[in-house]
């Protein structure tokens, strides 16, 4: 594990955490103070790189959120394109993760919450089944809900959807998959925003959106 100090209370570690004899990487920032973390799980064809989800990660760093960036596949999983898609195995790695947090000597004593982006967000759907008393908020961007709508009165995290008005079919399935939601929840449509946010200040908007979700839900164990 590499630890880098990126200002005087501020550290990035570079972790692999051991999964079925595979090591998958990621990026775990702990701002000081930090009042929970959030662990990212990114869409399809994606990694713990995408700028999309780094950007969000440094917005809750400022308010004082850890992170935990990482990938549910190997590179040579990931070569495999059935494996984005099931969602079974990225639960499993998920929740593999999820233990890893909770006993990290870092991250242990910090509440947990999930970002899902598009297929990443039918994941963490299925694992917060089975992790509701230790995952204490989820966020979801322009998640495929509709890979695991059925899912949805089970939940009972606090759970935000934020979703771009012109994403069309993702927005249908992400009002549907809200309306079944039973615990506290809000849907965010950003206006003009497509399927990447990649329209001026929607991503903003999602980062800015997500951080107060988190501040609102994460609290110390």
């Amino acid at each position: 594990m590499n630890i880098q100090l990126l200002d005087k209370k501020v550290t990035r570690q570079i972790v692999n955490i051991p999964i079925n004899g595979i090591k998958l990487g990621g990026e775990l920032v702990i701002p000081p103070k930090a009042k929970g973390i959030v662990i990212f799980a990114h869409g399809s064809g994606s990694s713990r790189l995408s700028p999309r989800n780094r950007y969000v990660a440094e917005v809750l760093q400022k308010k004082n959120i850890a992170t935990l960036l990482v990938d549910l596949l190997s590179i040579h999983e990931e070569s495999n394109y059935e494996n984005r898609f099931d969602i079974d195995l990225l639960c499993e790695r998920l929740s593999i993760i999820t233990d890893w947090v909770s006993h990290n000597t870092s991250t242990y004593m910090l509440g947990i919450g999930y970002f899902g982006a598009s297929t990443g967000a039918p994941a963490v759907m299925q694992t917060v089944l089975e992790s509701q008393d230790s995952v204490k908020a989820i966020v979801s961007r322009g998640g495929r809900v509709d890979l695991t709508q059925e899912l949805a009165s089970r939940i009972h995290i606090p759970t935000l959807l934020i979703v771009g008005e012109k994403d069309y079919g993702v927005k249908n399935v992400n009002e549907a998959f809200f309306d079944k939601l039973s615990g506290e929840k809000s849907l965010d449509v950003i206006t003009n925003a497509t399927h990447l946010f990649e329209e001026s200040g929607c991503l903003e908007m999602v980062a800015k959106d997500a951080a107060k979700w988190f501040s609102k839900y994460l609290t110390k164990k």
